[in-house]
């Protein structure tokens, strides 16, 4: 399973709901636990910037990992990005495999 970072941005619409935040959220997030079952959360948080929350889940695929974009925006996200995360220990190997690979051909 590879990890995903989902950005979101509410739209408007959502953010007027009379039935609340907490409910669209709820209803959002068992729509994805419905066609999305392969999907692991590991973590949900608000934020104070650009955008209104973050996520961090695992998917066993891209296609997987862009359906829930796809769902968080037909919900009502104005935004919705999956971004591939890896660990930073993995990072670390690839960088230095990259860097031995670079010295290696000069």
């Amino acid at each position: 399973m590879s990890t995903y970072v989902l950005m979101t941005k509410l739209g408007p619409e959502v953010m007027k709901d009379p039935r609340g935040r907490k409910v669209v959220g709820q209803e959002w997030k068992q729509r994805v636990a419905s066609l999305c079952p392969e999907v692991s959360w590991l973590a949900h948080y608000a934020l104070l910037g650009p955008y209104d929350f973050i996520d961090i889940y695992e998917a066993p695929s891209e296609e997987m990992a862009v359906k829930v974009s796809l769902l968080s925006r037909a919900s009502g996200a104005l935004i919705a990005e999956s971004w591939a995360a890896l660990p930073y220990d993995s990072f670390l190997t690839l960088a230095d495999a990259v860097e031995k690979e670079i010295h290696k051909s000069q």
